[in-house]
């Protein structure tokens, strides 16, 4: 099925790794144009650099999403280099893994203010733009922690549980600017956090036994974590103009790490 997404302009907030990096390339290789951003500079160019991208289809620059002036100043820029924007994904974002007790004031107010902000702040910069256009779209990225949190990662799944809850009210108050909102809610991706983890748990395990001892005990059904690609997948279908009637929802990617039905 043709997408719909061939020429129309995507911002992808944190395209240095991971599910962001996977969603740019999705994009780039549904024949959209695509700006991202990234903290580190070494990193973004080096991962923008191997991917495939037409002339003047993928516009990457340096960017904090805490940063509301940056963010502004970024999304003008992007929007200008691929002639305006069609679509938003907020994914931006890390976890903290502490308890309660290992947490400090300052953990929550740093948690709290890069997953608000990292939603917030590109928004309004990227509204006059999604208004513009006739299949506005904005997708965030956030974890099955926002439906059922972990005592290890507090911080996060208390952010994780707004975020879904700002995500909704979003949805409502856009949808009369025909611009749709909706969420992606990540179980255990592979990516370089966990191979990081991995390293730091010094278990003596390969990365491959040890994945699936994690898969076990986090009760993933499918038993194994996902991949970047799988979650840019229901990124870009959640995008397309083809899903012009979905709007406010939370669609889980997680193998079926879920225990509730809603």
């Amino acid at each position: 099925m043709d997408l719909g997404l061939a020429d129309r302009a995507y911002l992808v907030t944190g395209g240095s790794s991971g599910v962001g990096l996977a969603t740019v390339r999705a994009l780039l290789a549904e024949g959209a144009r695509v700006a991202t951003c990234g903290r580190d500079a070494a990193r973004l160019a080096a991962a923008t650099g191997r991917l495939h991208a037409e002339p003047g289809a993928l516009f990457s620059d340096v960017c904090d999403v805490r940063d509301a002036e940056a963010v502004a100043a970024f999304t003008d820029r992007a929007a200008a280099a691929l002639g305006g924007l069609d679509g938003l994904v907020n994914n931006a974002g890390r976890s903290r893994m502490k308890t309660l007790d290992e947490t400090s004031a300052q953990d929550w107010r740093d948690e709290l203010e890069l997953k608000f902000a990292g939603i917030l702040h590109p928004l309004r910069a990227a509204r006059p733009h999604l208004r513009a256009s006739d299949a506005g779209s904005v997708v965030n990225v956030n974890a099955v922690l926002a439906k059922q949190p972990e005592t290890r990662l507090i911080t996060t799944s208390a952010a994780r549980a707004g975020i879904l809850n700002l995500s909704k009210s979003l949805s409502s108050e856009l949808a009369g600017e025909g611009i749709r909102v909706n969420s992606v809610c990540l179980g255990l991706i592979d990516t370089g956090q966990w191979t990081r983890r991995h390293a730091a748990a010094d278990s003596g395990l390969s990365y491959a036994d040890w994945q699936a001892e994690l898969a076990a005990d986090r009760g993933i059904a499918l038993g194994r974590l996902g991949s970047a690609e799988e979650v840019a997948y229901a990124v870009v279908a959640l995008l397309s103009p083809r899903a012009s009637y979905i709007t406010g929802t939370s669609l889980d990617v997680c193998g079926g790490v879920g225990r509730g039905v809603l």
